[in-house]
């Protein structure tokens, strides 16, 4: 697949190249807070019709670049459909969030994961990838992204969302060498199907790592981090004569900015809970730098959010390697015109800005 692309801000900025302005794309784009994804939600009838339905998620996944001026597509679809194609029984209730039909929770479950097959099991998202990419036509770069081995097996194991994360826990205590055999299996899934996205035309990869956040430091580097460095070493880092690069998200990991840095992945995404200048001090000319407004910025005035804008390129400061976004995603509750107008101020204020190699 090799249509030219017509604005490659962000693949240069991940790659700490130097760009005219800083790029700008916001986790959560596509979704509740635009109207015309409500529509297209309820024509869908559930959220998993929406992500399975490649014409829908395509639909969806650009929806917001016919609003905004934004420098890449996200693609549309969820972190939980590898363990769903794993055989758990994915569905979203309203109100509820995920839940599992059949959560992991004995020796025998663990033991009856397996690796499914991207183009089988999860072909409706490869096609969707496919469609973007023709339907982009070159315009933005396309992300495609997957789940944290340790995030989704803490869903996997929860059976949805937890509040205390008591079942993971206990497990990760109590019997860490079962927990290690279900992260195996499920990084060998993410590293598969991650590579497929990018074979069907994903242009950069994100890989979030929600909960990892929740962990004590020796617990992150050993049931997080050391399974998100094993995908960024199995990750096809080359694809139609451009590196793919790969940005790795955990949030509430301001602690480990350095250990994420360090797993050979191209950009850390940061959290608003951290200081950006900081943030780049410590990880220095080794990778470029995501983030990090406040997503509740964005139920502020225009001119309150681009203040918020212009503080956030300052604390990053001059020099290549800044990708604007979110600390995380968009809420349902905010006005689309203020998502407007965070991207506007991005590239009106970064316009002037020197973006060589200095750090």
């Amino acid at each position: 697949m090799n249509d030219t692309l017509h604005n490659d801000r962000l693949l240069r900025a991940l790659l700490r190249q130097p760009v005219d302005v800083t790029p700008v794309w916001l986790m959560r784009q596509a979704g509740r807070y635009l109207p015309e994804y409500r529509a297209t939600r309820a024509r869908a009838g559930s959220f998993m019709a929406l992500c399975q339905t490649p014409d829908w998620a395509c639909e969806v996944t650009l929806q917001p670049l016919a609003r905004f001026p934004l420098d890449a597509a996200i693609l549309f679809s969820d972190i939980l459909t590898v363990p769903d194609a794993m055989g758990l029984g994915l569905t979203f209730s309203e109100g509820e969030g995920p839940q599992f039909a059949c959560p992991v929770r004995s020796v025998a479950d663990i033991h009856r994961l397996f690796v499914p097959d991207p183009e089988t099991a999860l072909r409706y998202v490869m096609d969707a990838v496919r469609l973007i990419r023709r339907e982009l036509a070159g315009r933005v770069p396309l992300i495609g992204f997957a789940g944290s081995p340790w995030t989704l097996a803490t869903y996997m194991v929860e059976g949805g969302s937890s509040k205390d994360y008591a079942r993971i826990k206990g497990l990760l205590y109590d019997q860490p060498g079962l927990l290690h055999r279900m992260l195996e299996v499920t990084a060998q899934a993410v590293t598969l199907y991650l590579n497929a996205q990018i074979a069907a035309g994903a242009q950069a990869i994100m890989i979030f790592d929600t909960w990892g956040g929740i962990l004590t430091p020796r617990a992150y580097q050993e049931f997080s981090l050391a399974y998100l460095a094993r995908i960024v070493d199995g990750l096809t880092r080359v694809a139609d004569n451009r590196r793919v690069p790969i940005i790795l998200f955990t949030k509430g990991g301001g602690a480990w900015l350095e250990a994420i840095a360090a797993t050979g992945c191209d950009a850390v995404g940061v959290d608003w809970t951290v200081d950006l200048s900081e943030a780049r001090r410590r990880v220095g000319a080794q990778v470029a730098l995501q983030g990090n407004l406040d997503p509740a910025v964005l139920y502020a005035a225009p001119e309150r959010i681009r203040a918020q804008v212009a503080q956030v390129l300052a604390d990053f400061g001059p020099g290549a390697g800044h990708v604007f976004n979110l600390g995380h995603g968009v809420q349902p509750g905010v006005e689309p015109e203020r998502v407007g107008a965070l991207v506007a101020a991005v590239h009106e204020l970064s316009a002037s800005r020197p973006t060589g190699d200095g750090v």
